[in-house]
This record gives C-alpha cells, structure tokens and sequence, in this order.
C-alpha cells in the first residue's frame, strides 16, 4: 500500500514511491528505490522535502499513521474544486481572444523566434556581455501578445521542448505562464510587463553553470547540486551589473526557489518575506519545470502536475497565488490526456470559462482498445452529456503522439 510519510519518519529499509516534491530541487534523478544508505536519508532532508510516498509492500512499513493514496486523492480533489469555485480577481486585461486553432500558428513562429533570442542572450552572457534590455522587451511583448490572444497556444506549444532545449525554451515559459497569471490576478500593464521579463530573465544565472552539470543525466553529487543552486545569485549578479532591468526582475531572479515554508533558497525566506512576483515565479517555474522533458526525467502530463503541485501547495506555494495560477491554465490544462464518462479517451485542446468543462478531442476507445475518428467537443456546451471523470496515463494505453493529437 502506499502512504505518505513525515521525512522524520524514513528508516533505511523503506522504498521511496516518491518524493513529495519537485525532482528539480533534489538531488536524485530516479524516485523510486530502497533506503539503504543512510546518507541517502540526510541528502533528501537537506534539499527541503518534508514528505515522501513509501510502498510497504516493497520495503519497510512505518508505524506511525500515514495518510494512504486514497485519502490523499480526496484531499486534492477538494482542494482542486475549491480552486475551480474560488473567486480571484478578474482579467483587467481585455484583449481580443482568438480560437486556439488560429493562434497555434502564430505561436510556433513566436516560439522559434524567442528561443534563438534566448540562445544568443544566453551566449552574450558567457561571453561576458550585458544583456540587451531593448531586446528583451520586445521578446517580452512577442510572447505577451501572443498570450493575450490565446494563452494556451504558446504555454503548451512552448511546453513541448526537447531535453537539449530546456535551457533556453523554459525561459520563453515561464515567460508566458507569468503573463497569464498576471492577468488572472488582475495586475495592470506594467505590472505584467513586468512579471514578464521576470519569467523571461529569472534563470539567466543557469549561462554561467557548467553545462556537464546543468544537462547531467544521473544523481547529482552534492557538490553538483551546490553549483546549480547558485543560480539565482549568479543570476542576480548579472542583472545588477547589466543595469538594464528593474527591482522585480531582480527580485524574482534571486527568489523565485524560496518557499513559503522557508525551506527555500537562497535565502529561505517564509510566507509574506517573499514578493508576490517571486511567489508567481516560482509557482510558474516549478509547473514548466515538470511538465518538460529534462536529460534525467521524462516531463509529467500536465494534469498530474497540477495535481501533484496541489499536493505541495501548503509549504512550497502561496495558496491565492497558486488558486489563480490554476485558473489561468486549468485543472485539465491543455495536452492533459482524460478519460470520458462513456469510456472513450480525449485530448484537452482548449478551455473554457469554466476548468471543469474544457473542450476535447476525442480519439480513443478504451472498451475496444483502438482509435476511433477524432471528434471535438465542447464540454461547456448546453446539451452536451459527456463529462470527465478522470485523468489518464498515456503510457498505460500505448498513446505516443498526443501531443500531436492537441496541437493538429
């Protein structure tokens, strides 16, 4: 069975299901396995994770009460309608919205113009240039542009990097995902240019680490993961000898790892000692960051991230911050592969006012085991029956190519 643990109560002997927080910030590059070495144990302390899932059926069972896999999925589901139903301040951003379909285009041509920007920005700063702030906004209104005309086209288009691309296509994320969140917290124009060009420049300090250790396909050593958490300072350095940027640029940059619980860096800043833009950037770093093909991990599907950031959300993120976030994507957001009240399996292509009722490509049909024509359906649509009743992997029903089914 599994249940998830207090890390004070881990014991060698026990297998780790998972980690009860994101595989980024910890130094390990597999999730599932047997404590044997104590040091192991030391190692998951010192990187912040206050919890891990244990299978006792595989190693050694706790004996203290645990909260199992079914309560802790009832614990989310709650949490996940209470972010549906919560009311957070509309869009002051009224731009004109246009239907995913015509927008994707335009998005891919963004996506590839902005990672070429980001390679040479990237490449300047090794070469110990300062960065070029008028280029940096125009990059910034690109994608923002892009964003207020349909924020899904470029957040999912721009999720689906290569391992090799992460570096740089993560900065056009993060970039877009603060732009959306700004506009769901209702923040005026300023202030999301702003949040902007903090997703677009809050990694920059990741140019100057060793590119054996940022792109390392095993366990990092603990010196490794020293180097790499040095980012944010090495980044902040940067921008302050630039002097092309702003205060909040060069506040989320430093803090966009600190956690509400303090368990943070680099400064382990807690609750209201963290800017509400560094809150945002690291609710947006964290779900690009999982959602995308890494050298040492396959990226999750986008639902289960949300879901497993919901799970995190006491400690690691700003409960309005985080409920706002998910307004702005979706709890099914856009690639999440569902599964329909009548069996069949579908592809979250676009949403809709409401995060329950997204519309859908259907394709596949689990009674049978095959795929069937693709249909569109719009959930939200009076008279429409068909409703979501669970999210599904797509390894388990040998799926290869949703990401191409959504974005076709």
């Amino acid at each position: 069975m599994l249940k998830k643990i207090d890390i004070q109560h881990l014991r060698t002997g026990m297998h780790i299901h998972e980690l009860c927080g994101s595989w980024m910030e910890h130094p390990f590059w597999r999730t599932k396995f047997v404590v044997t070495d104590p040091n192991d144990i030391k190692q998951i302390v010192d990187s912040g994770i206050k919890e891990v899932w244990i299978d006792d059926e595989k190693g050694l069972d706790v004996e203290v009460v645990a909260e199992t896999k079914e309560e802790v999925d009832a614990e989310v589901d709650q949490a996940l309608m209470h972010a549906a139903v919560t009311g957070t301040p509309q869009q002051m951003l009224l731009p004109k919205k246009v239907a995913m379909a015509e927008e994707v285009a335009r998005a891919a041509k963004i996506c590839a113009n902005a990672k070429g920007a980001v390679v040479s920005m990237f490449q300047e700063v090794r070469m110990g240039k300062a960065i070029s702030g008028e280029a940096a906004n125009e990059l910034v209104d690109e994608i923002s542009s892009s964003v207020m005309r349909n924020p899904g086209a470029l957040i999912s288009l721009a999720r689906l990097k290569t391992a090799d691309d992460y570096t740089y296509m993560h900065s056009v994320a993060v970039c877009a995902l603060m732009v959306a969140l700004a506009g769901r917290l209702g923040l005026d124009e300023k202030q999301t240019r702003e949040a902007g060009m903090s997703g677009l420049l809050h990694d920059l300090g990741k140019a100057l680490m060793p590119m054996e250790v940022l792109n390392k396909p095993g366990k990092l050593t603990d010196e490794e993961f020293r180097i790499i958490k040095s980012h944010p300072v090495e980044g902040h350095r940067l921008l302050v000898e630039g002097g092309t940027v702003g205060a909040v640029p060069l506040d989320v940059c430093l803090h966009h790892h600190e956690k509400i619980d303090g368990s943070g860096y680099p400064h382990r800043l807690t609750g209201e000692s963290i800017s509400m833009f560094a809150k945002m950037g690291a609710v947006c770093d964290v779900y690009d960051a999982i959602t995308s093909n890494r050298p040492y991990k396959a990226g999750w599907d986008p639902a289960e991230s949300i879901r497993k950031m919901t799970e995190w959300c006491n400690g690691h993120f700003d409960t309005r911050i985080f409920q706002a976030f998910v307004k702005s994507i979706g709890i099914y957001p856009v690639g999440s592969l569902v599964r329909l009240a009548s069996g069949r399996l579908a592809v979250v292509v676009e949403q809709s006012e409401s995060l329950l009722t997204p519309r859908i490509k259907v394709f596949f049909s689990t009674k049978s085991q095959t795929y069937i024509p693709p249909e569109v359906i719009d959930l939200g649509r009076p008279g429409v029956s068909e409703k979501i009743v669970a999210r599904e992997d797509a390894e388990k029903w040998g799926i290869k190519n949703l990401d191409q089914l959504w974005a076709e």
